[in-house]
């Protein structure tokens, strides 16, 4: 195969992972303060995203894909908060064990990996249309 067709596909391939992450972190954001609905219930459990490289033997390229979009088992934080409708008898909500720092540098690392594939592929299709422009020259 064309090594530039190979390098769109593994630049795609990192797009559409990247994207799931970008997706997952979003989530976690938004229910970064999302607790249980009854007194002592389990607020909202931060989602992690894994993957894994696979080999295209079409290509020979290494790509990724998502390997597994699991759950943070990490303890949940306590907050005093009396009157909250998921206090507990003592007054503490457990909360969402989502730091929003962290998802925040993950959200970013996310988004330049994502913009840097993006840029292989317009390298790619540049190079693709040049090497075009090459031939009906000749």
């Amino acid at each position: 195969m064309d090594p530039l067709a190979a390098a769109l596909k593994v630049a795609a391939s990192g797009l559409g992972v990247q994207s799931e992450r970008l997706r997952v972190v979003s989530e976690n954001l938004a229910n970064a303060q999302s607790t249980g609905g009854t007194p002592g219930s389990e607020p909202y459990r931060r989602k992690t995203i894994s993957f894994a490289a696979e080999l295209d033997r079409a290509t020979g390229g290494s790509l990724v894909e998502v390997n597994k979009i699991g759950r943070d088992d990490s303890e949940f934080p306590v907050e005093f908060i009396p009157g909250h409708e998921a206090a507990d008898e003592k007054g503490y909500v457990k909360m969402p064990n989502v730091n929003v720092l962290i998802e925040m540098a993950d959200m970013s690392e996310a988004n330049r990996s994502y913009e840097a594939n993006l840029q292989v592929i317009k390298q790619a299709r540049d190079l693709i249309s040049m090497t075009i422009d090459l031939m009906r020259s000749q």
